[in-house]
């Protein structure tokens, strides 16, 4: 008996140890990973990109390691975006009036067009050096991945269910913990769906911020994104093919030790827990849970976070506190104040515009812009239209469906993540072979890299179900048409509405690199808003760009204000969980 004992005893010990070694292999290998790719950061600039990058494969992994860290940097960057700049948009009326239309603007204006603006910015913090270019190069990706999880934040912000809520003010929960124990918690599984989003299309963006333009010269990145622009420029498929099969490979790493994990953990924070249904796996998740290493790194930040909700704990009369009410308690005078502030500054932006553009631009060809606007507007609505039609079912699909959405998770990761410029060559050559209209066929192209937005929302919004609830109308016999009606579109539709906002939102950014293609000599060109920036880019005619730039924000803004914003307000009001 007691050998047995003993045997059991040094069982136990091995499997901590064992767990340990694990747990500290993972954490020391992201540290020496990101010691390593940080290490040339105060390196000289190089500015040829032939003297920079290899089209040789061998060189494809230092790219990845180098172009991972970018990524992981600006995903960082966007979630402290998204905690503060999506809670103060959904926590304060006022600043909601400003934020959330400058949001609107941010994700559809063309980012990439400021690129060398910000380079020169970011270059003057360390000149001569790589280090300006990488905090550039990172940025471009920020802002590719920051507008979509803060729309996300935001949304969740508007739905945290009703009972929750009382139960947060019956604990007397100050704003800080409220904040940190009920609606983080509440947002994290859409939150990491977004995060996946985020990640997959910011490979498009990584191909434009690794070789940026500066005036007469190229400031060239060592990254997968530069490879690709070198293999493009010389036409060498082969290493367009080897960057390919690189980026499914980190993709799947992404996967396997990022992302896997975090829907393993969210899984907790799900408002409903259904019965017999087997939770989410991971083993980089067990091996952290089984590291008794890790179970004291927890505790002492646990005794650290208990410290925090003491010190943030308020008197009774607090407890109600909301930024809203003491907003609404507020004398009417502070409104039209506001209100006045806010016109005067928008008066001043709109003459500096006007007396900007009007110096070079006729009228008559702002009536031009403005109709190009509409060109490019209609067909946003229309591939919105088809891939929702395409997307919603297969997201409820999968959503409901854990098993299913743990294979196509990758699967939708890569196909998000394959930069749309790839397929330009493709594109060109049919049309060009089978003579179809540019004006038709290379709209596709614009919600290629968007699409995956509205099937990642709609899977988050899916797997929120309850199972009482479908429980419910599977007793009652609801099927076919009228279980979408009553049951799946009224529990994804707040989901959908992010997702779609920011769909179209992308889609109005993509028509500056889809409306107009090339590959070798061949150019094809449709008519749009998004040609047209591109023509005064390429020209340098910036009282165009300008233009074209203030056409395209004031068609954003009007459609998320007229048509967007109601839905949106709309499925939080209706269709919230509760």
């Amino acid at each position: 008996m007691m050998q047995r004992l003993s045997v059991s005893k040094w069982s136990r010990r091995f499997s901590a140890l064992f767990w340990d070694g694990v747990a500290a292999l993972l954490v020391l290998g992201l540290i020496v990973f990101l010691a390593q790719a940080s290490s040339d950061f105060m390196q000289p600039l190089v500015e040829s990109e032939h003297d920079v990058i290899s089209l040789d494969p061998s060189a494809l992994p230092e790219y990845a390691l180098r172009t991972s860290l970018r990524m992981l940097l600006a995903m960082v960057l966007s979630l402290l975006f998204t905690f503060t700049y999506a809670t103060w948009a959904a926590k304060s009326r006022r600043a909601e009036q400003i934020l959330i239309p400058l949001l609107d603007i941010l994700q559809s204006v063309p980012i990439l067009g400021f690129i060398s603006i910000t380079v020169v910015f970011f270059l003057s913090f360390a000149p001569g050096k790589m280090l300006g270019a990488e905090l550039a190069s990172i940025f471009a990706i920020f802002t590719s991945q920051a507008w979509n999880m803060a729309f996300s934040f935001y949304q969740s912000l508007h739905t945290v269910p009703r009972e929750l809520d009382e139960v947060s003010r019956s604990f007397r929960l100050s704003p800080w913990m409220r904040f940190w124990k009920l609606e983080v918690p509440f947002a994290m599984p859409a939150l990491i769906w977004n995060m996946m989003m985020s990640m997959s299309g910011s490979w498009f963006f990584v191909v434009a911020s690794e070789a940026i333009s500066v005036g007469d010269t190229i400031v060239t990145l060592p990254g997968i994104g530069s490879y690709i622009a070198l293999a493009i420029d010389q036409r060498d498929l082969g290493a367009v093919g080897w960057a390919i099969a690189v980026m499914l490979i980190v993709i799947l790493i992404y996967d396997q030790l990022l992302f896997r994990p975090l829907v393993a953990w969210a899984d907790r924070f799900r408002f409903e827990q259904e019965a017999g249904v087997p939770p989410p796996h991971s083993w980089v998740l067990t091996v952290l849970r089984r590291s008794q290493w890790v179970a004291f790194t927890t505790a002492l930040f646990a005794k650290i976070w208990c410290w925090t909700y003491q010190r943030s704990q308020q008197p009774a009369w607090k407890a109600g506190f909301s930024w809203k009410k003491t907003e609404v308690n507020l004398k009417p005078w502070v409104d039209w104040l506001w209100y006045g502030m806010i016109a005067v500054v928008c008066v001043a932006i709109s003459w500096k515009i006007t007396f900007f553009v009007l110096q070079e631009v006729a009228l008559a060809e702002v009536g031009t812009a403005v109709f190009l606007g509409f060109i490019t507007m209609i067909r946003v609505f229309v591939l919105i239209t088809v891939a929702s039609v395409i997307w919603v079912p297969v997201g409820v699909w999968l959503g409901l469906r854990p098993g299913a959405a743990r294979i196509a998770q990758p699967i939708a990761q890569f196909m998000a993540a394959f930069p749309a410029n790839l397929l330009f060559p493709l594109a060109v050559y049919g049309i060009v072979t089978l003579q179809l209209d540019p004006d038709i066929w290379l709209s596709p192209l614009m919600i290629l890299g968007t699409q995956w937005y509205i099937l990642f929302n709609v899977i988050a919004g899916a797997s929120t179900i309850p199972g009482e609830l479908r429980d419910i109308s599977a007793n009652l016999g609801v099927r076919g048409w009228l279980w979408w009606r009553r049951i799946a579109l009224p529990a994804v539709f707040p989901f959908y509405m992010t997702g779609v906002i920011t769909a179209s939102g992308g889609s109005w950014n993509a028509s500056i690199v889809a409306e107009i293609v090339s590959w070798g000599n061949t150019t094809l060109q449709a008519h749009g808003l998004g040609a047209y920036i591109t023509e005064a880019t390429v020209a340098g005619d910036f009282h165009r760009v300008v233009l074209g730039i203030a056409v395209m924000s004031a068609f954003v803004v009007m459609i998320n204000r007229l048509f967007w914003r109601p839905l949106y307000v709309l499925a939080e009001r209706k269709f919230r969980l509760g």
